[in-house]
């Protein structure tokens, strides 16, 4: 596909979704309006993470959830755009002649169980239990044709019981329960959290598509995954959206 033809697609899907703001229900039961939340830094600058052990899965679990609690927080965020450290612990990412580094969702740290809803009508694109390590684990990804645009939204590391009933084509409402968030052991064996992320074009692929691209593909995969925030809308995440 042209890069001017992903631009411009990008273009329309992100102006129809800022247009229509209001129309867009929350993912999470959690008013980031007025609950607190915490945002994590996963990048190199932030020495706490350096100095754990990424390869130690309770280690980063800790991490995480002791943070949160510590400043009382239900709900951490993970940052759209960012450039981590923390994907060295997984072959997945890590191999030196195809590295990926930058995240093209927004992550969601919750409890195991949390439950996950469609923030906008939509059909079940596909779905797919993708069990790498450091992998999605179960995966929904929803068909969106809506404010005269069509993308997709993509929900990562989920409990295998939210792929149960599913079908390609399968209608969602808006504000239906479609899943719940997965335990590490089931979802690539990371802290239990929803990785969130918008498409523009599946480039044919089903049940996946990179959460996480090379820093020299950045451009391109920015403009096939456009900011998560456009429909979470989290106060002060914004990736000039």
């Amino acid at each position: 596909m042209e890069k001017t033809h992903i631009e411009a697609r990008n273009k329309i899907v992100v102006d129809a979704l800022r247009q229509n703001r209001a129309m867009i229900g929350p993912v999470l039961k959690f008013d980031f309006s007025r609950e607190k939340f915490q945002v994590f830094d996963l990048t190199r600058s932030n020495g706490e993470l350096l100095a754990i052990d990424l390869n130690n899965e309770k280690q980063f679990i800790n991490y995480i959830f002791e943070t949160m609690a510590r400043n009382q927080c239900r709900v951490g965020v993970g940052r759209y755009d960012e450039d981590r450290v923390i994907y060295e612990r997984s072959g997945l990412f890590a191999n030196p002649k195809e590295a990926r580094s930058l995240h093209l969702g927004i992550d969601l740290w919750v409890s195991a169980g949390e439950p996950v809803f469609a923030p906008l009508p939509g059909t079940v694109h596909s779905f797919q239990d993708n069990t790498h390590f450091g992998d999605y684990g179960p995966t929904i990804i929803l068909a969106h044709n809506i404010f005269g645009v069509r993308f997709f939204t993509l929900y990562g590391h989920l409990s295998r019981e939210s792929l149960n009933g599913l079908f390609v084509g399968k209608e969602i409402a808006k504000g239906e329960r479609i899943a719940t968030v997965g335990e590490y052991a089931v979802n690539g064996n990371w802290p239990s959290h929803l990785h969130f992320e918008i498409i523009t074009d599946m480039l044919g692929k089903r049940g996946d598509f990179p959460g996480v691209a090379k820093i020299q593909e950045r451009d391109l995969y920015l403009s096939l995954c456009p900011d998560p925030n456009l429909i979470l809308g989290i106060p002060g995440l914004d990736h000039g959206v």
